[in-house]
């Protein structure tokens, strides 16, 4: 195991034009070099290394990473040996550590239960197709259901035998521990006997992304009241399935290339559609949705099409828990098919292009959907109304992004003939109380109930001392309170009208395009407030903050109202003539918002490589390769902050 100080000055020093440079030829091309890929076959070079964004892409066959991918994907190395290539390219003495007992069992546990999963995955495959009971039974169920060798063979679909304890005899015969059957949930243990959990289902494993097996579904073939139609692996050290979706291995690239994922529910509705041509598509395996699920989903395209039969009860339950996908920011349509079809069966009476063309005609905007949806139960009753008003604004409401919530408060005032004035009232009543209860909640937990101000001063002290950005972000408070109204940047437009950005509206916009919150929630509260009231013409910073009506607001304004004009050696001029912050906003101001940003990065980077240590020791190949992509994601936001300061480096 290398140690994680280690592994940061392999990745410090890993210069990605030298690297590559060692393999391929390259040409200088502006700030970018060019050459001829080195993982595909091309006459004209589309290979470019970025040296500012410490990254290379092949724009031909899609390749891209950082040193340490590229080093992994050439020389066919597993993740400790690039970076075991990469430490003697630059003299870097690599010392390994041995994992503790607990890791290592921890590591071992994990290896021989994906071990015994491939196992179970190829005896299942090999019943399927050579066994006269799976032949007969499985691949019969597969056949009428019209599926093509191609594609059970695409899904490794199998067959476990009905008999008590077939599976399990043979796994244990071939040397498989008891102990790692049990922890896959392949074997059930009953009075010392190990029982086969899928016993006379045919098998649908579930690969993580990597392609390894992480879990298995079986559905049963006979009529059975006292059994479940579908059975899935328990939660496991290797599956957990609130984090994975069934078929994204086969369905990653042909996301990447379409720019969007069909989200289905069952195994058979994902093959039937691989069957129709169509194969960016996955399935919840009947579970519902969740967020790690849709978080999945991103890391390969924003753009998400939820496919629902025509059961429309089934449907206003699922609306229930789908709000969450639009909290993910992702941009989700649904389709409803005509009654009585679910998507395996409406995939099988039209081809690619057919099926393809009737989604693109009939799918509509989740909230837009909603909206029509619930109005036609609710008809001309006042009151069902109402309450579908009070259901489609918390929708709306949960939408991180401001645009697109004004998109959908226009949409929905039309199709509801409601004034956008009330819908955007009530979204905000809603988005104050939720934060407000956040806030609270989090006092709760900080403060003592008494209030008392020696406690006070204590959780204060408590809060500034756990928030690592604490003297940034007082930084910006404080310019907040001071100077929010002050005029940063003006211009006049093609008509001569003076269009003006102000100091808080410059620093707002700048923490919400990126995301940035404070841990401190009486900071972050400064914020939403300021963020919200921004737009108001009578908006006065210093006022409204001093009066607020929460104590704890009120005497943190006060503090830093009462605070001296601090200067900085940064502002000064030739040492010797000093200008006041006033006169030097339009430097101070975007200098503070980057080297804010710089600090989350480095505390982003510090937990992303933590994390990779974990998953190091570990050996979870599929989370390592989820934080290297993190990793190269904050470099190139690293390098881009650094240009933005002076090209000054932030380690």
């Amino acid at each position: 195991m290398i140690d994680q100080s280690t592994v940061a000055r392999i990745f410090d020093s890993a210069e990605i034009s030298e690297v590559v440079s060692d393999f391929v030829t390259l040409k200088k091309r502006g700030v970018n070099y060019l050459g001829l890929c080195p993982f595909h076959n091309e006459k004209s070079p589309s290979f470019t290394v970025s040296p500012a964004k410490g990254i290379y892409k092949c724009f031909g066959c899609g390749k891209g990473g950082n040193a340490v991918n590229f080093i992994m994907e050439h020389e066919h190395l597993d993740y400790v040996g690039a970076l075991k290539y990469l430490a003697k390219k630059y003299h870097i003495e690599v010392v390994e550590k041995e994992l503790s007992p607990e890791q290592e069992r921890q590591k071992n546990d994990r290896e021989s239960m994906m071990i015994v999963n491939s196992f179970a995955q190829k005896s299942f495959t090999q019943n399927l197709h050579q066994h006269a009971q799976g032949m007969a039974i499985g691949m019969g169920y597969m056949r009428e259901r019209g599926f093509r060798d191609d594609i059970i063979k695409k899904f490794q679909v199998g067959y476990c035998l009905e008999a008590w304890d077939a599976f399990s005899n043979y796994a244990v015969d071939s040397g498989y521990k008891k102990e790692y059957l049990v922890k896959t949930g392949l074997s059930i243990e009953k009075e010392n006997r190990l029982l086969d959990r899928f016993r006379g289902r045919v098998i649908f494993p579930i690969h993580g992304i990597a392609g390894r097996v992480q879990a298995f579904g079986g559905r049963i073939l006979k009529n059975d009241a006292k059994a479940a139609k579908y059975l899935n692996s328990p939660e496991s050290e290797v599956y957990h399935k609130s984090r994975i979706l069934y078929g994204i291995f086969q369905a990653k690239k042909s996301i990447v290339q379409n720019d969007k994922c069909f989200l289905v529910e069952g195994y058979t509705d994902v093959l039937s559609f691989h069957q129709a041509g169509i194969e960016n598509v996955v399935a919840s395996s009947g579970t519902a949705l969740t967020a790690d699920q849709i978080r999945l989903i991103k890391r390969f395209t924003n753009n998400v099409t939820i496919i629902y039969d025509g059961d429309a009860a089934g449907i206003k339950a699922s609306l229930r828990g789908i709000d969450l996908v639009l909290e993910q920011e992702v941009n989700v349509k649904v389709l409803l098919l005509p009654q009585g079809e679910d998507p395996d069966s409406f995939s099988r009476t039209m081809g690619a292009t057919e099926l393809m063309e009737y989604i693109e005609k009939n799918e509509s905007d989740f909230i837009v959907f909603k909206t029509t949806l619930l109005l036609k139960d609710a008809k001309d009753d006042p009151v069902k109304r109402a309450n579908l008003i009070i259901d489609i604004v918390r929708s709306i409401a949960i939408i991180p992004d401001g645009i697109i919530r004004a998109v959908y408060v226009r949409e929905c005032s039309n199709i509801l003939n409601v004034d956008e004035r009330v819908l955007y009232t009530e979204i905000n009543k809603i988005i104050h109380k939720v934060k407000e209860d956040t806030w609270k909640n989090d006092q709760r937990s900080n403060i003592p109930e008494d209030g008392a101000s020696d406690k006070l001063a204590e959780n204060s002290a408590f809060l500034r001392s756990a928030n690592e950005c604490d003297l940034e972000e007082r930084a910006l408070v404080r310019v907040l309170l001071n100077f929010g109204n002050e005029i940063l940047f003006s211009e006049k437009d093609e008509a001569g009208k003076e269009e003006k950005l102000l100091v808080g509206q410059y620093i707002i916009t700048e923490l919400s395009n990126d995301e940035l919150e404070s841990v401190n929630p009486l900071y972050q509260l400064v914020f939403d407030q300021y963020g919200e009231n921004m737009v108001k013409e009578a908006f006065n910073t210093k006022t409204f903050f001093r009066d607020h009506p929460n104590e704890k607001v009120n005497q943190l304004a006060a503090d830093i109202l009462s605070e001296p004009h601090q200067l900085s050696g940064l502002w000064t001029r030739n040492e010797s003539v000093v200008e006041s912050e006033e006169m030097k906003l339009k430097e101070i101001v975007p200098k503070l918002v980057n080297e804010y940003k710089g600090k989350k990065v480095r505390l982003l980077m510090k937990e992303v490589m933590q994390e990779m240590q974990k998953a190091q020791d570990t050996g979870d190949s599929d989370r390592m390769m989820e934080l290297m992509r993190q990793k190269m994601v904050l470099d190139q936001i690293k390098n881009a902050i650094s240009k933005e300061l002076g090209n000054r480096t932030i380690s």
